[in-house]
């Protein structure tokens, strides 16, 4: 058929043929199917911790945080989840002397560490210096942040003995025990219910109670 005798009859049936012989819009532009989960599930992992003087074996997902081991699998709920983004410092734990926010690493990071936390620092009937100092300077409010604080404060003295410095250290020779370098170092640590200044004296009378 020439384009002289083409009807429009012609021209109708010639593109139904044409539109039937290709995929359809909708097939065209499907995604791809996902493919269904493994059913070997999720990766997991061996790990071997020392929390609170105990040796600990677990057997989790390798995307375990820290907190989330200490949390959920061994049951220490005294560390707190707040941000759970490293911005608050409640889950704040000692790990091999430093402090750390376990909420930003994996437990599976830390296999044979030695980990504290605020359930390992004391007992009602046998208080840490720092636990005890907190209760005394009413270091505390709604007491969420409480464990995470006390856990750093702890570390952190441990930081002024060995004279690391700060972003306010004058003397790198001699680190001072000042206001400006309590509250530079525990910056990392938020208290919502701005008991600050309790918590400064809390940390110097313990501070005044080891020099």
């Amino acid at each position: 058929m020439t384009s002289d005798n083409l009807t429009r009859r012609g021209l109708l049936q010639g593109s139904a043929a044409a539109a039937a012989a290709l995929p359809s819009l909708g097939e065209a532009r499907a995604a791809p199917r996902r493919q269904p989960p493994s059913s070997k599930g999720e990766p997991m992992a061996a790990v071997e911790l020392t929390v609170n003087g105990r040796d600990v074996h677990l057997q989790i997902d390798t995307r375990t945080t820290l907190l989330d081991a200490l949390r959920e699998h061994l049951h220490l709920t005294g560390t707190k989840k707040g941000c759970d983004h490293g911005q608050c410092g409640a889950c704040t734990v000692i790990v091999e002397g430093r402090r750390i926010n376990s909420c930003l690493t994996l437990a599976v990071m830390h296999e044979g560490d030695s980990i504290t936390t605020i359930e390992g620092l004391g007992t009602p009937e046998k208080l840490h210096p720092m636990q005890r100092a907190f209760i005394t300077h009413d270091g505390y409010q709604c007491g969420y942040c409480t464990p995470g604080q006390i856990c750093s404060a702890v570390a952190m003295l441990d930081e002024l003995d060995a004279g690391i410095p700060s972003h306010v250290t004058d003397d790198l020779e001699k680190v001072d025990l000042s206001d400006a370098e309590l509250r530079e170092r525990m910056s990392g640590n938020i208290c919502r219910c701005a008991a600050y200044p309790n918590i400064i004296a809390a940390i110097r009378d313990v501070a005044g109670e080891k020099a």
